[in-house]
């Protein structure tokens, strides 16, 4: 049995913690982790937080704090948030960690064994008024395109357009606000990508089984042809170059940030019990799956740079077996999820409804082959409907009436009839096809999967109606269906936990189910909990979206038409 090694793409610790970021890489990571766990399988999931970068030293400036106090608030507040919304991570490092910038220089030092560095002088901008280079970010004037005020060195918001630092008009330091800037020449290294086409090539095509979009996306630009490519920065906050002549230089964010994902596994690894146990999953193991969960626009970066910078290094790393890469999440029929000021942050979110309700929703319409667009009416008819609904609903009847009539334990009843092997019949069918979908990793499909054999057995109910029978002749079958129902509670409950884990493990605790009953179901009896097994009724599962919620949240949190 392979062991599976996940990675979910850091998070800027600059960036807007988003439903969106959520959707696109964390939460089908959290999903497919919990997956194999609950099939038994050993996994480490893996993420940290991108911290290094200009990005992170502007918004710190913004905020009147040093750059290493705002990233640490920020790591919290990011570890904090993926708690609350149950994202199950063996480790959430940072790439400002000790292990992190070590294997940062690590990867720099191999890269130049093997002939891959070379330094180039490079004409920027330096400021007077600051007594430094300023990165293209940090330089901010009017668009010569579109005339917004706002530009920044390196792209206009307002227009969109690409543009160079000297492009702009009346530019200045977006730290200072300094005008005295003047171009010169600043020595970086440069990784020679365009000397590693060829090996890029070789391993792309290799993955035939990949989807389309990255495949693709990877190929063309190797046909465009590969431009090396500046890893340093002058910027004081990074791993250090510590080379000589390249003093006050760090590595580019861009550089460092996917080594965060080693560098936070020998973080998880320094806090076990052995040191060393990190390469025995990222040195190349037969054994071990790696898979790559990204948004689309990580793509191009994840399927030719970051493998750049491996089989550069000329060492045996781990390279990503499965790629699988997300669209963008419109909001409310408009831009991305997050962008400007509109959409709604995950904090907020789990003000409003706690976070089974958006793991499930986000799931649901995950943007797997197409751009999705969140929206307040579908994600009511999502909760009132299937969650409190359909799941929910089925629940509280089946249990509270065997509670009710059954003194709080499981029923017996007879041999199945009829109604119950139809059942078994169909749930045998819809359980194959959920755990395939879930084993592609085709997350939209399988939740379409849950909600049938969440419907199956709600139909069993009602086709049954063991209520109109337990006080009578056919207080048997009364009890054979109750018994059936609890045992699809418990089923409901141990498919549904990778999506929704906090409903489902008080649905779990209030069944009192075993080891043996918390795990993936190879099958479904109808007696894994057997009669006179102890349960409660618990509260209810799910909250409803009320009346006026979807008016009321729309008004607050803006609309993306």
């Amino acid at each position: 049995m392979p062991r599976h090694l996940i990675t979910a793409v850091p998070p800027c610790a600059s960036g807007v913690e988003h439903l969106g970021s959520l959707a696109g890489s964390m939460l089908p990571a959290d999903v497919y982790a919990r997956f194999l766990r609950a099939r038994g399988e050993q996994v480490l999931f893996v993420c940290a937080t991108d911290e290094h970068g200009a990005s992170s030293e502007l918004a710190a400036h913004e905020a009147g704090l040093d750059v290493s106090e705002y990233c640490r608030r920020r790591h919290e507040r990011r570890v904090r948030l993926a708690g609350d919304l149950g994202l199950s991570f063996d480790v959430f490092g940072r790439s400002s960690a000790a292990q992190a910038r070590e294997q940062t220089q690590y990867f720099a030092q191999r890269l130049d064994e093997e002939g891959f560095l070379e330094p180039r002088s490079t004409r920027q901008v330096f400021s007077r008024g600051d007594g430094r280079f300023l990165p293209d970010r940090c330089i901010v004037g009017t668009c010569p395109h579109c005339g917004s005020e706002a530009a920044r060195g390196d792209q206009c918001d307002g227009c969109g357009r690409v543009l160079k630092p000297t492009e702009l008009i009346h530019a200045r330091s977006a730290i200072s606000g300094s005008r005295d800037l003047e171009l010169r020449d600043s020595r970086h290294l440069f990784l020679l990508q365009s000397k590693l086409v060829g090996e890029l090539r070789a391993w792309l095509s290799e993955k035939s089984d990949w989807p389309a979009l990255v495949r693709t996306v990877g190929l063309e630009r190797l046909d465009e042809g590969l431009e090396d490519r500046s890893i340093t920065q002058d910027l004081a906050w990074g791993a250090p170059v510590g080379r000589q002549g390249f003093d006050g230089k760090v590595y580019s964010a861009w550089f460092d940030a996917p080594i965060a994902y080693i560098g936070a596994t020998r973080e998880w690894a320094a806090a076990g019990s052995d040191p060393d146990a990190w390469r025995q999953w990222w040195r190349a193991s037969d054994d071990v799956r790696y898979v790559q969960f990204i948004t689309g626009g990580d793509v191009p970066f994840h399927t030719v740079c970051f493998p750049c910078m491996v089989i550069g290094s000329g060492d045996r790393w781990k390279l990503v077996d499965d790629l699988k890469a997300f669209h963008q999440l419109a909001y409310d029929g408009g831009d991305r999820a997050g962008n400007g000021n509109i959409g709604v942050c995950m904090d907020e979110a789990l003000k409003l409804l706690p976070a089974d309700h958006w793991r499930y929703y986000l799931m649901a319409n995950a943007p797997e082959v197409e751009d999705a667009s969140f929206s307040w009416e579908a994600f009511a008819v999502a909760v009132n409907e299937d969650l409190a609904g359909t799941f929910g609903d089925f629940v509280r009847r089946s249990l509270a009436l065997a509670a009710l009539h059954f003194g709080g334990r499981v029923p017996a009843g007879g041999e199945p009839g009829p109604p119950e092997l139809e059942l078994l019949k169909d749930l045998d069918r819809l359980l194959d096809a959920y755990e395939n979908r879930m084993v592609a990793r085709e997350f939209r499909s399988a939740v379409g999967e849950l909600r049938a054999i969440w419907r199956c057995g709600s139909a069993y109910l009602d086709r049954k109606q063991p209520w109109m029978s337990i006080g009578g002749a056919d207080r048997g079958d009364a009890e054979l269906t109750l018994r059936f129902c609890v045992n699809l509670a418990c089923l409901f409950a141990r498919l549904s936990a990778p999506l929704m884990p906090f409903a489902a493990g008080r649905l779990l605790d209030a069944l009192a189910a075993p080891g043996s009953c918390r795990g993936w179901p190879s099958a479904f009896r109808g007696d894994e909990l057997p009669p006179t097994h102890p349960f409660t009724v618990p509260p209810s599962l799910f909250r409803r979206v009320a009346e006026g919620d979807v008016e009321r949240w729309r008004a607050r949190f803006g609309s993306g038409g």
